[in-house]
């Protein structure tokens, strides 16, 4: 399928507008994500419709803890990122060079989802700017059906492609690594200019798509402290201290096995200092049946939304506010 968001540089080369890299090129190339291509002039998704891995999921999975909690998502992913983290949990799709997948166009997405039960559509596993147009196209048919989509996105998108799914996408989940350090960022990913996510996170706070945040503490290079305390109180004086934000545990994967998991108390250490700087509504991640994984209000400390992994056990809520004192939560039911 033809792609979206590119223009032409001259008779056969093209400029992808889609993410951070607006990568430039060549005819018979594709740019950094490896599902994008130049041919003669024209450019393509080859992704589009291959679906290389679908399920139901709880939304708590994604991590989303104030959209529609306790629901069900129906999540889809096609092989491809535009990262090259060596870190990657889906690395076996995320790092895929062949173009692989099922035949599962946006109807056949969306029946399931409505099929299943589930109450959004989530794009995710892999990278979803990359697989962008059939993103677009399942989302405009999911809010026909009354479902709802979601993002679990690296945030590395332009704001053209942001302002192209506006009134489609309803929520994000940002996932940073290593506190968005630079460092970290040219090493473990090999990412040279980070500022596109803050450029995204922007735009979408413009849109008013809901937002959470996520934060995978690496351990021997994405676990410092000076970089965490400078995302937290860009999230806090740029987003608003309501935004949610999970502090994830990493563990060793793909490339990068040599180092333990950070330690539980080192995490609670980061969440103490992350609800010093005003957040309301900080989680941990990766860490089981903690206490840190509820919802609390943040104005009488009762719990609303208790969970255990990713199952809500149980919500104390009336509509958007605390069951116990009224107090007004930000959650969308």
């Amino acid at each position: 399928m033809e792609a979206m968001l590119y223009e032409k540089l001259g008779s056969d080369v093209v400029k992808c507008n889609l993410c951070g890299w607006r990568c430039t090129i060549q005819p018979g190339k594709r740019g950094v994500c490896a599902v994008r291509e130049n041919r003669g002039g024209t450019l393509y998704s080859l992704v589009y419709g291959k679906a290389c891995s679908y399920a139901v999921d709880p939304i708590e999975k994604k991590p989303l803890y104030h959209f529609h909690p306790g629901t069900t998502a129906f999540s889809v992913a096609t092989v491809g990122c535009n990262f090259k983290c060596i870190f990657c949990d889906n690395w076996s799709i995320s790092q895929e060079k062949e173009i692989t997948g099922e035949d599962m166009p946006p109807e056949s997405i969306v029946a399931m989802a409505k099929a299943t039960g589930c109450r959004s559509v989530s794009y995710t596993y892999t990278e979803p700017t990359i697989f962008f147009e059939y993103a677009y196209d399942t989302a405009k048919l999911a809010h026909r059906e009354g479902l709802c989509n979601t993002f679990v996105t690296n945030g590395y998108m332009t704001p053209e492609a942001i302002d192209t799914i506006d009134g489609y996408l309803d929520a994000a989940t940002v996932d940073f690594k290593g506190s968005g350090d630079p460092n970290f960022y040219r090493n473990f990913c090999k990412v040279s200019n980070f500022e596109p996510i803050y450029q995204a996170l922007a735009e979408m706070k413009r849109k008013k798509i809901f937002i959470e945040i996520t934060d995978l503490i690496v351990t021997g290079g994405g676990d410092a402290k000076e970089p965490f305390l400078k995302l937290v109180k860009w999230i806090h004086d740029e987003l608003g201290e309501e935004i949610p934000f999970h502090i994830l545990r990493f563990f060793p994967s793909y490339k990068y096995d040599g180092h333990d998991p950070p330690t539980v108390s080192y995490l609670e250490e980061l969440w103490q200092a992350s609800k010093d700087i005003g957040l309301k509504y900080v989680y941990l991640g990766n860490v089981m049946s903690h206490k840190y994984e509820n919802t609390y209000c943040p104005r009488c400390g009762k719990n609303v939304i208790d969970r255990s992994g990713f199952e809500v056990m149980s919500i104390n809520l009336k509509g958007r506010n605390c069951a116990f004192c009224g107090g007004e939560i930000n959650v969308v039911v």
